[in-house]
């Protein structure tokens, strides 16, 4: 199955792009499984590397890096990262600035689209 994760909203602040990213990573280590991840809006934020979180609190940048080990595609909205001052060398290792054109690609391959 091809799924297409597409998170919307910040990385701290609300649960959705937690969850999103902790559903994206049990299914992108499932067998027979595919995943592509698209972060656009707020959520192109969570692309953003060097993030320190107090301790004992989840850290978006480390859910992340699971989700790329194992082996989904990661694209970060390059309009949004503009927006937010985010240069592309910030971004977590394994994400990459990608486009619309490039969602709207995905949204064709995928057998399913989950938003968050």
């Amino acid at each position: 199955m091809k799924t297409l994760f597409v998170l919307n909203d910040a990385p701290y602040g609300s649960e959705r792009s937690y969850n999103g990213l902790r559903l994206a990573g049990s299914l992108s280590n499932a067998e027979g499984e595919e995943v592509k991840l698209f972060l656009m809006g707020d959520a192109a934020s969570c692309a953003k590397g060097g993030q320190k979180v107090p301790q004992g609190f989840y850290n978006i940048q480390i859910m992340l890096g699971r989700v790329v080990r194992n082996k989904a595609e990661v694209g970060v909205c390059g309009t949004c990262i503009d927006a937010r001052g985010i240069a592309d060398p910030e971004l977590v290792p394994g994400t990459r600035r990608s486009s619309l054109a490039e969602l709207t690609t995905w949204t064709q391959w995928a057998d399913k689209v989950i938003v968050f």
